[in-house]
C-alpha cells in the first residue's frame, strides 16, 4: 500500500490599510517569507500503543518537533492546516522496540570477525544503524565495553535517525575475566574481590552517568572466581545509596540458589531466567515479595528457521545466511533443546509469580533482527503478542530509564515502527516493516539496506 502524504504550507497576508499600502508601494519589495512546518498528521493506521489496552482501531496522531503531540481516534480532532498528513490506512503501529540487553560493538557484521578489535567507532555506529533499519530506538549494552570511553561518548552524542546507545560501562565481576570467550573479553569487567571493590566501582560507575550497574555472579564452570555474597550486597546497597539500581547476570552452576540469595540481597533485576534448573516454591515465594523485580529472559533458542533466511538476507552477507540456514536445519532435526525448555517454565512460572519481564537478547554477534526473534521465542513460551510487545516496549524503557520511548502518547518522543500487517496476529509481523521513524524523522531504510549488502564480503 503506498503512503499518500499531502503537504500543506500557511502563508503571510498582511492587513494593509490604504494608507500604509501608499507608505509600502514607495518602499523596497521584502523578501519572500520562509513559512516552514515540523508537523505531521498520521491517519488511518491501528494503532498498539504500549500500554497493554486494547489497540486504538483508524487512529490518528500528531507529531511536532519530533515528540506525540495528541494521540487519538480518527474524526476526534481535525488535522492543523499547516500539517504535512501520512495516510497508514492497513497499516498497524507500534511503539519503537528497545532492547534491554545487548553487547555490540565486539563483532564486525561484514566480515564475521570477532574481538575487542572490532569495538570501533564506525562499527558501534554501524550496528546502532541495524538496530535503526530493524524498528529498535534503543539498546541497553550490559557491560563488556571494550572502550567505555567511547561507549559513554556515543551515548552523549545526538544522532538523529538512528537507535540511541544506553551503557552499563564494563560492569563488575570477581575478577576481569567475566565473558565465556576470555580471549578477548579479558580485563574487561571491573574486579571487585572484597566489599570496598565493589563499592569503589560503583562509585566509579555512577561518576560516569549510569543508571544500571551490572553484576556477573558466575564462575563460568569453575574457570574463574565468583563473585561474594558479602561483595554483591555491598554492590548493591551503594548502588541503592546512590540512586542506581543493579542487574545481575547468574550463571548455568547453582544458578537458582544464587538467584535465592540475590533476591535476598536486594538485586533489582536478572539478566537472565534461572537456567540450571527448574524455579522451586521457595524462589516463587522470593519473587512474589518482590513485585519490582524484574527479569529478561534471554531464551536461548536456535535464532532463525528457515522461513526468516529471505528475510535476513536483506541485510545479511551470504556467509552469516549460509551459517544460519545450517543452524536453521539442525534445529529442524533435533528441535530447540532441553535448555530452551527449561527456560520457557521458569520463564512462565516467574509470570504466574507476578514477576516484571522485559526483553533482551544478550546478542554480541547477530545485531538488532535477534529482537524480532526473541519476541518469537517469548511468544512460544506462553506469553501473548500483546505481552511480548508491552516487554519490548513501555517495560523495557521502564527498566532501563528511558521515560520518553516505550509508548505512543502525548509527550513522548514520536519514535515508532509502522507494519505492513498485524503483530498481535502473528507476532512474526513485528519484521514486516512498512517504515521506522525515529524522534519524528523517518529512517532511510532504502539507503541503510543498500549500505549493507554493499558492504558484504
Amino acid at each position: 500500500m503506498t503512503l499518500h502524504i499531502r503537504r500543506h504550507r500557511s502563508s503571510l497576508r498582511p492587513l494593509l490599510s490604504g494608507l500604509l499600502l501608499v507608505t509600502l508601494a514607495c518602499a523596497p519589495a521584502p523578501a519572500p517569507s520562509q513559512v516552514t512546518t515540523t508537523a505531521t498528521w498520521f491517519e488511518g493506521a491501528t494503532l498498539i500503543d504500549g500500554t497493554g489496552g486494547e489497540p486504538i482501531v483508524r487512529a490518528a496522531f500528531l507529531v511536532e518537533d519530533g515528540l506525540f503531540s495528541w494521540v487519538g481516534q480518527e474524526g476526534a480532532r481535525t488535522a492543523p492546516e499547516d500539517a504535512d498528513r501520512v495516510d497508514l490506512r492497513g497499516k498497524t503501529v507500534i511503539p519503537a522496540l528497545i532492547d534491554a540487553h545487548q553487547h555490540i560493538g565486539l563483532t564486525n557484521v561484514r566480515s564475521g570477525a570477532t574481538g575487542q578489535e572490532q569495538y570501533t567507532r564506525a562499527n558501534l555506529i554501524e550496528h546502532l544503524d541495524r538496530f535503526a533499519y530493524h524498528g529498535i530506538a534503543a539498546t541497553m549494552s550490559l557491560g563488556l565495553e571494550a572502550d567505555e570511553g567511547l561507549a559513554f561518548a556515543l551515548r552523549d552524542e545526538p544522532r538523529p535517525r538512528t537507535a540511541r546507545l544506553l551503557t552499563s560501562g564494563r560492569g563488575i565481576a570477581a575478577t576481569p575475566m567475566a565473558g565465556p570467550q576470555q580471549a578477548y573479553r579479558l580485563g574487561i569487567p571491573r574486579g571487585a574481590g572484597s566489599p570496598a571493590d565493589g563499592r569503589a566501582a560503583v562509585q566509579e560507575l555512577r561518576s560516569h552517568g549510569v543508571n544500571l550497574v551490572k553484576i556477573w555472579v558466575d564462575d563460568r564452570g569453575g574457570a574463574v572466581p565468583k563473585l561474594g555474597p558479602d561483595v554483591y550486597r555491598a554492590i548493591i546497597d551503594e548502588a541503592h545509596t546512590l540512586g542506581l539500581r543493579v542487574v545481575a547476570h547468574v550463571g548455568t552452576t547453582s544458578a537458582l540458589e544464587d538467584a535465592k540469595d540475590l533476591l535476598q540481597a536486594g538485586i533489582d533485576g536478572f539478566a537472565h531466567t534461572v537456567r540450571d534448573r527448574d524455579v522451586d516454591d521457595e524462589y516463587l515465594a522470593l519473587v512474589r515479595a518482590r513485585p519490582a523485580v524484574w527479569t529478561i529472559p534471554n531464551l536461548p533458542g536456535s535464532p532463525v528457521t528457515a522461513t526468516d533466511l529471505a528475510w535476513l538476507s536483506e541485510t545479511l552477507p551470504p556467509f552469516e545466511v549460509h551459517a544460519l540456514r545450517q543452524q536453521a536445519e539442525r534445529l529442524a532435526a533435533e528441535g530447540p533443546g532441553a535448555l530452551f525448555d527449561l527456560q520457557c517454565r521458569n520463564l512462565a512460572r516467574n509470570r504466574e509469580a507476578g514477576m516484571i519481564i522485559g526483553m533482551g537478547t544478550d546478542s554480541g554477534t547477530s545485531v538488532a533482527w535477534t529482537t524480532h526473534t526473541e519476541l518469537r521465542d517469548m511468544v512460544s513460551c506462553g506469553l501473548s503478542p500483546m505481552e511480548a510487545l508491552v516487554a519490548a516496549t513501555r517495560v523495557n524503557a521502564e527498566l532501563i530509564g528511558l521515560d520518553d520511548l516505550g509508548m505512543v502518547a502525548a509527550g513522548r518522543s514520536a519514535s515508532f515502527v509502522v507494519l505492513d500487517a498485524d503483530p498481535l496476529a502473528d507476532i512474526n509481523n513485528t519484521r514486516r516493516i512498512s517504515d521506522v521513524y525515529l524522534q519524528g524523522l523517518k529512517v532511510d531504510r532504502d539507503t541503510l539496506r543498500a549500505e549493507f549488502q554493499a558492504g558484504a564480503p
